[in-house]
C-alpha cells in the first residue's frame, strides 16, 4: 500500500508539473496576443510571430515532459535543476520581438563596415538562427546529449528528439552559410559595378528609382533656368 501510495503520489506531482508548463506556455501566446502593438510591428508581422510561438512552445513543452519523465532523472536533483534552468533560458525568446523587427541603418561611414551590412539586411534571419542555436535547439541537444551520454539514458523519444535538435543545428549552420555567401557575391558584384551604397538594407531598384528622379529634377532645373528679373530704368534717362 505504502509503495502503491507513493507510486500516485509520483504520478499526480508528474502531471501537476506538465499541467503547470502547459498553462504558462499558453499564457504566454496569449499574452503576448493581447498585449497592445508596437509602432515598429504591423498585424502581419505579429500573427507571423504568434505562430512561430506556437511552435516554440510546443517544442519546449516536449523537452520538459520527455526528460522530466525519466525515472533516473527524478531521482537527481543536480540534473533536474539543470533540465529546469535550460527550460528557463528558452523562456527568453517570449518576450522579445526582434524576430520580425528590422535594424535600420542610417548612410554613415561606420556602416560600410561588412559585418554592419551583413546584420542591416539579414537582422531578421540572423536573429532566428541566433535563437535557435544559443536559446533552444542547442541547449536541447546539449543537454539531451549529456542525458545520453554521460547518466546513459536511452529511450525512444530522447534519441529522436536528439537526432531533431542536429538536424535543426544543421539545417541553420547550412542556412547561415547561404547568407554570409550570397551577401558576399551580391557585395562583389555591386562593388564591380559601382552600385554599393553606404545602406543596402534598401532594394537596389528602390534606389535606383529614387536617383533617377532627382537626376530627372536636375536635369528640368537645368532645361528650364529662372526667369531674370527686368532691371529698373537708369536715372541717366
Amino acid at each position: 500500500a505504502k509503495v502503491f501510495v507513493n507510486q500516485l503520489s509520483t504520478i499526480c506531482e508528474t502531471v501537476w508539473t506538465l499541467a503547470l508548463h502547459q498553462t504558462f506556455l499558453l499564457l504566454l501566446v496569449i499574452g503576448r496576443w493581447l498585449l497592445p502593438i508596437g509602432v515598429e510591428i504591423t498585424r502581419d508581422q505579429l500573427s507571423q510571430l504568434l505562430l512561430m510561438f506556437v511552435g516554440t512552445a510546443a517544442d519546449i513543452l516536449e523537452f520538459a515532459s520527455e526528460t522530466l519523465d525519466i525515472e533516473d532523472v527524478r531521482k537527481n536533483y543536480a540534473l533536474i535543476n539543470a533540465i529546469l534552468a535550460v527550460w528557463t533560458w528558452s523562456m527568453l525568446q517570449f518576450p522579445l520581438d526582434l524576430a520580425v523587427q528590422h535594424i535600420g541603418c542610417k548612410p554613415s561611414a561606420s556602416a560600410r563596415r561588412i559585418p554592419s551590412l551583413l546584420l542591416c539586411r539579414y537582422s531578421a534571419e540572423l536573429w532566428n538562427i541566433g535563437v535557435s542555436l544559443f536559446i533552444q535547439d542547442g541547449p536541447f541537444f546539449i543537454v539531451r546529449s549529456i542525458l545520453m551520454g554521460h547518466f546513459r539514458i536511452f529511450n525512444q523519444m530522447l534519441v529522436f528528439f536528439t537526432a531533431k535538435n542536429i538536424l535543426v543545428v544543421t539545417l541553420q549552420l547550412y542556412r547561415l552559410a547561404v547568407i554570409t555567401l550570397d551577401f558576399r557575391a551580391t557585395v562583389l558584384q555591386k562593388s564591380r559595378k559601382g552600385e554599393v551604397c553606404c545602406c543596402p538594407c534598401e532594394p537596389y531598384e528602390a534606389r535606383a528609382h529614387a536617383t533617377g528622379h532627382q537626376e530627372n529634377e536636375m536635369k528640368e532645373f537645368v532645361a528650364f533656368p529662372p526667369k531674370e528679373e527686368p532691371q529698373a530704368p537708369s536715372e541717366d534717362h
